[in-house]
């Protein structure tokens, strides 16, 4: 009788924790860094040439708004930027669906699921695209790709949901 890696039942046992799907789901960013910079050189210069022109008129005050406004953009994209590193994980294989949820301070919070009881639920608008994006296993909600755009979360459902069906039907 040959002998074979396999389990009698025929499922090779080191498969069984080996992801069916795996992504990582990023807030989405339009700008660079060398945008950034583009963007804060050529506000500032604005800025600058239009506080000239008003001390000059002698709207002096206006200089030091136009001094806040600079401030307040750059913070304002700076904290865009520290928001742009966190970061979703769901990986399922046939023995669970795990779900990672990592911050921009480097916070990580994971939730896991047996996928045979886990399904996905979606909230969609016909104006808008998907909203909202849940896993959901017993009495637990959970939300996926929450940084994502609609677009982006048909893709990702589309590939949980072939992902559970195949799981659910390997047993």
């Amino acid at each position: 009788m040959p002998v074979t890696g396999l389990h009698p039942d025929g499922l090779d046992p080191d498969s069984m924790d080996r992801p069916v799907f795996r992504a990582t789901i990023r807030p989405h960013q339009s700008l660079s860094h060398e945008g950034f910079r583009i963007v804060m050189v050529l506000c500032c210069a604005v800025s600058l040439v239009t506080s000239v022109a008003c001390v000059k008129a002698g709207y002096w005050p206006v200089a030091g708004f136009f001094g806040l406004d600079m401030l307040a953009l750059y913070m304002a994209l700076k904290v865009s930027f520290r928001r742009g590193r966190s970061f979703e994980e769901v990986a399922i294989s046939p023995i669970e669906v795990m779900l990672a949820r990592v911050t921009h301070r480097g916070e990580r919070r994971e939730w896991r699921f047996n996928p045979l009881w886990t399904k996905l639920t979606k909230v969609e608008d016909e104006e808008y695209g998907m909203q909202t994006l849940t896993l959901v296993s017993r009495r637990e909600f959970v939300v996926v790709a929450r940084d994502a755009s609609p677009p982006e979360r048909e893709v990702i459902a589309d590939g949980l949901t072939r992902a559970l069906a195949q799981v659910k039907r390997g047993y």
